[in-house]
């Protein structure tokens, strides 16, 4: 059964911009080395994924949980009974494991779509979305593909052919969730990871060397 969007505008766009904050992750880690980027991104993570284990099992954090970012939670990230990461646990799962198996460039990339076009995709859709294919919409998903042309086409020594695929896969994985059997794949993961796998496969291509 498809999921209902319970959330607001005012609190999508609140949603969207601690989503966007995320940007400071492929930024900082432009001009830094992979080994300082593990160094801060590890325990970032482990505190985050710790967080999200307690919410589960520990009552008093499961209350300052709830009452804390209740309206800004997804409807299936409301079910208590249910347990289950939050976005930005997944945001920093993709975080690390762009850093740890994929070439710099190409995780810059990646990680930039997921905060720039997803962030924009579910503004624009929520805003203006009136062409609805399951929960997405026409007008969200062509926000994320032309902003991720923009994307990849400022990311300094990117191949943009490279990028542009990279932006259609993108644009895919966040319009046709990705399920394995009854499991939806966050797509705070399945957008960076699906790109960056596709990204990293072209250049290994002659055509793109």
């Amino acid at each position: 059964m498809e999921e209902i969007d319970r959330l607001e505008l005012r609190y999508e766009v609140a949603r969207k911009a601690i989503h966007l904050s995320s940007l400071s992750i492929p930024v900082i880690y432009w001009f830094i080395s992979r080994e300082l980027a593990l160094l801060l991104l590890i325990p970032l993570f482990s505190g985050f994924f710790l967080i999200d284990l307690l919410k589960n099992f520990f009552t008093p954090v499961s209350v300052w949980y709830h009452k804390t970012f209740d309206s800004m939670l997804r409807t299936h990230e409301l079910k208590r009974e249910k347990k289950h990461l939050n976005g930005a646990t997944y945001i920093m799962m993709a975080a690390l494991l762009l850093v740890l198996f994929f070439p710099k460039i190409i995780a810059v990339t990646a990680f930039s779509l997921v905060a720039i076009s997803d962030t924009l995709a579910a503004i624009i859709g929520k805003s203006f979305g009136k062409h609805r294919f399951g929960q997405k919409s026409v007008e969200g998903s062509a926000a994320f593909f032309f902003s991720a042309l923009v994307v990849v086409s400022i990311v300094p020594g990117l191949n943009f052919f490279i990028g542009l695929i990279m932006a259609v896969t993108a644009t895919l994985t966040e319009a046709f969730m990705v399920r394995v059997g009854e499991f939806k794949i966050d797509d705070n993961l399945s957008i960076p990871l699906s790109s960056a796998v596709v990204g990293t496969l072209c250049t290994l291509l002659p055509i793109f060397r």
